[in-house]
């Protein structure tokens, strides 16, 4: 588990070879062990690869091209008035990814173009869609994050990879089309999953975690 938790990251160059769907099968066994509150086990997921996928693609490309009035945001990806020391984390790593691949603040079209990759899944064979009943609340959200962990933590296990993606959201009505669910879905977040490409430099550079006296007050010991 230790292994798991060092060797995860969000991959952002896959080779696009195929996932063995009964390897996946195993994976989401595994991982419905996963805690849930009440035993309410709220995730759902939708799986695509190959022409579905690809379907997927396309139809969200479609709204990108719209601009701003393309959007369709499910919910607020990062709070609208986030203060430090959220912002500069959240800034460092996008400028420490950008630093990898050789894209300086000023091209634009540059960073617009990888931005574009997040929508092709970075090349990911397979893509996992996480939603759940708009009747759920924020434990419920928790559970999902609970199982989606797990999910990338087995994944890593069986020498798999994984990116997950909540811009997805940000065209949510078009995905939730896409995978035949009504409005009584709201989409979480994406997954890329697949093998990644481990000579590619966006998925080599470090990612740093705030110390343990950042985020944990210790009382009482």
């Amino acid at each position: 588990m230790t292994e798991a938790l060092h060797k995860r990251r969000s991959v952002r160059a896959f080779t696009g070879q195929p996932v063995d769907p009964a390897l996946l099968k195993e994976i989401f066994a595994a991982a419905q062990r996963a805690p849930s509150g009440g035993n309410l086990q709220p995730w759902q997921a939708t799986l695509l690869t190959g022409e579905p996928w690809q379907a997927m693609k396309d139809a969200v490309a479609a709204r990108i091209a719209m601009g701003r009035a393309g959007h369709e945001p499910e919910y607020d990806i990062y709070p609208p008035a986030l203060t430090a020391p959220w912002t500069e984390r959240r800034f460092g790593v996008g400028e420490a990814l950008y630093a990898s691949l050789g894209i300086p603040r000023e091209d634009k079209a540059g960073r617009l173009a990888r931005f574009m990759d997040n929508y092709r899944g970075f090349g990911a064979p397979v893509m996992l869609f996480l939603h759940c009943s708009r009747i759920m609340g924020p434990p419920q959200w928790a559970d999902m994050g609970m199982w989606l962990q797990s999910v990338m933590l087995l994944l890593v296990e069986h020498g798999l990879a994984s990116c997950p993606q909540e811009c997805w959201a940000m065209y949510g009505a078009t995905v939730r089309h896409a995978l035949g669910l009504d409005d009584g879905q709201i989409l979480f977040t994406g997954l890329a999953i697949g093998y990644a490409d481990t000579d590619a430099a966006v998925n080599q550079w470090p990612v740093p975690r705030a110390p343990l006296d950042e985020v944990i007050d210790w009382q009482g010991f």
